[in-house]
């Protein structure tokens, strides 16, 4: 892809590297492999975001492999039927086929070499495993066409039983600095995640952490009417899990106030993370930047001077990251 830190040839040999090595724990295997194919980058471990499916293949009752992919088998085999789906049936309906879903979750890996907020690499990698879904279709409730046969509105479902092994599939190395020179935004304009890594540069945090010690970014691409390339990028917390518990008290003043923001850069292991999760967090609520600023008009200095202008140039202008 593109800002990918290597050539084509390279890559396509950290991919069938990757994709060979089988998960382990902590994913020491991978980062292993990874190391090698970039010396003097060293990966670790960020974050995993699971919970997706995506559609498998089709086997047999007795567990004997018909198909990797079920919509392409599906689509040969009606075509070959003429595109009718009753000689379809007929033909299949008694072979007892299963089709199967590899279940997901997608795992970031992080490498700094620089000082600035962008200056990382970002791995990502896709552990599946395909478990059985559901009976292909019931003989009491045939599908009409082929669109639901592949995505039935009530399918026979199945135990998630396990088909085979997990494995890796990469899906993506990006150098960050890169992806950042390429954010779309309209004229005179800055894109959010642009401007979310200028007050991270800006912020003292800077001097303490990198980037990427707190935050991945999750990358998407799509087409925009007229087919170009879009490219979207967002922070993701690394410790949304650990801060959930945090609540805001918006009628907390002064002291207490600064005793709730306190607590909570405890918790996240950095100075002015309360504002960072204001922007692109989701767990610091909006309205606490109407709080604090009403502080600061009020004569209390309990925000640090960095995290006073920040909250400034919220309130001039506020944005999502």
């Amino acid at each position: 892809m593109n800002g990918c830190p290597i050539d084509d040839h390279a890559l396509q040999q950290l991919v069938a590297e990757l994709e060979a090595t089988p998960p382990r724990p902590h994913h020491s295997g991978l980062l292993e492999t990874a190391g090698r194919a970039l010396p003097g980058q060293p990966f670790r471990f960020a974050l995993s975001r699971g919970g997706w499916y995506r559609p498998g293949g089709l086997i047999r009752a007795s567990g004997e492999r018909v198909a990797d992919h079920l919509e392409t088998w599906a689509e040969a085999e009606l075509a070959d039927c003429d595109g009718d789906m009753d000689a379809f049936i007929e033909r299949h309906g008694d072979a007892g086929l299963l089709a199967t879903r590899h279940s997901g979750r997608t795992h970031y890996f992080v490498a700094p070499y620089g000082p600035a907020p962008a200056d990382f690499l970002q791995l990502e990698i896709e552990e599946l495993h395909e478990v059985l879904d559901r009976r292909l279709f019931s003989g009491d409730d045939p599908p009409a066409d082929l669109q639901e046969l592949i995505d039935p509105l009530q399918p026979s479902t199945l135990e998630a039983h396990p088909v085979a092994p997990p494995h890796y599939r990469f899906r993506r190395l990006t150098d960050m600095r890169y992806v950042v020179v390429r954010l779309p935004a309209p004229v005179g304009q800055i894109h959010p995640l642009s401007r979310f890594l200028a007050e991270w540069a800006g912020s003292q945090v800077r001097s303490k952490t990198h980037f990427c010690d707190h935050w991945i970014v999750a990358l998407r691409e799509h087409q925009d009417r007229y087919r170009n390339p879009v490219l979207s990028a967002s922070p993701v917390s690394l410790h949304a899990r650990k801060l959930k518990p945090f609540h805001w008290d918006l009628e907390a003043r002064g002291v207490e106030a600064a005793s709730q923001l306190l607590a909570f850069d405890r918790a996240a292991g950095y100075p002015g993370a309360w504002y960072f999760h204001l922007v692109a967090g989701g767990l610091a609520p909006r309205d606490i930047a109407t709080v604090l600023a009403g502080d600061l008009d009020a004569g209390f200095n309990y925000l640090r001077e960095q995290d006073a202008k920040l909250l400034a140039e919220w309130m001039r202008a506020p944005y999502s990251a």
